[in-house]
């Protein structure tokens, strides 16, 4: 179980420190970062003296900075999946689902000498339909299989998807899951915690049992540690109901 840290980012860019130690109190494992290049040095050591592992992490490659400091910042961290967090263009035809898929898989060859594999997170602009399939399905069928997908569940149903259909079709691809609820609405402020929404994260998890579970919100008006902690609980319930 592991949160994408850009769900606290206003505490954690107040003291890195208290923030992780408390994302480990309240049971996480793990945490996703954010802006990998920027925030490795002060990640560091805040991960080391709370055990928390970062195994995942966000960071803009395709246009982005120098892939070279995205995997060496990844090194630092212990990060082995750097997942591209957004490409906004080029998901209304073939010709550019494909031209994307190209960039990812070329970052693919470049990450694998340092033992990285490459991953995409999508929003919902990645659903157009072209020929009876989504752009993000067409994107699936063009990656090299080294590269994999974070799915964000909450954003494919924005999308309008069968997010648990969706799951299960593309279980073999996706690795990892943002575990985001609401009332399926593009306002991120209107995201509630893990469970109390509308998405159906319940059939979401059930078709992805081995996939890393990353609780996230874009935004949150009340209190975001208090949302997490009681995501947390509710997933813990789902894992134990499921065994």
């Amino acid at each position: 179980m592991a949160v994408q840290l850009y769900s606290v980012r206003d505490s954690l860019r107040q003291d890195p420190t208290a923030t992780l130690e408390w994302l480990a109190a309240a049971g996480f494992g793990a945490v996703e970062p954010f802006d990998l290049v920027q925030w490795a040095p002060a990640l560091e050591g805040p991960l080391r003296a709370t055990g928390l592992t970062a195994r995942t992490g966000h960071a803009s490659l395709l246009g982005g900075p120098d892939p070279a400091a995205v995997f060496d910042a990844a090194a630092r961290l212990g990060v082995t999946t750097v997942i591209e967090p957004t490409v906004r263009d080029g998901w209304d035809d073939l010709d550019g689902v494909a031209r994307i898929a190209d960039g990812l898989n070329r970052l693919a060859e470049l990450a694998g000498p340092h033992g990285l594999t490459i991953g995409y997170h999508n929003h919902w602009w990645e659903f157009a339909d072209l020929g009876g399939r989504t752009a993000l399905e067409g994107l699936a069928d063009r990656l090299d299989p080294s590269v994999v997908l974070e799915l964000d569940a909450y954003w494919a149903a924005v999308a309008g998807t069968d997010v648990a259909a969706l799951a299960a079709q593309l279980a073999g691809r996706i690795q990892h899951v943002h575990v985001k609820d609401g009332p399926i609405e593009l306002d991120p402020a209107a995201q509630v915690p893990a469970g109390s929404g509308r998405t159906d994260l319940t059939g979401v998890l059930a078709a992805l049992p081995a996939a890393t579970r990353v609780l996230e919100f874009d935004d949150y008006p009340g209190d975001v540690f208090a949302a997490l902690a009681a995501g947390v609980a509710w997933l813990h319930t789902v894992e134990r109901e499921s065994q």
